[in-house]
């Protein structure tokens, strides 16, 4: 197990799983918002639909579902 934070909580992971299926297995499920304010998540989980991006140390706009979790990662949704 490694600890991660989202969205400013820190969370235990196993390694080698995704961003995205860390923040769904904690219970998150607002990943980003359209420009309509709806809110969006993870649909096709290989990185083509582009809908499960967050920020991710400080970088914004990361796919979540073709990231890999690192130990210390620090992750923020639009939650």
């Amino acid at each position: 197990m490694i600890t991660i934070k989202l969205n400013n909580s820190d969370i235990s992971v196993e390694e080698n799983t995704t961003v995205a299926a860390s923040i769904l297995s904690s219970g998150v499920d607002a990943f980003r918002r359209s420009v309509s304010g709806e809110v969006r998540g993870p649909l096709c989980g290989m990185g083509v639909c582009f809908e499960c991006r967050v920020t991710i140390d400080g970088v914004r706009h990361q796919r979540s579902c073709t990231t890999l979790v690192a130990d210390g990662m620090e992750i923020i949704t639009d939650e």
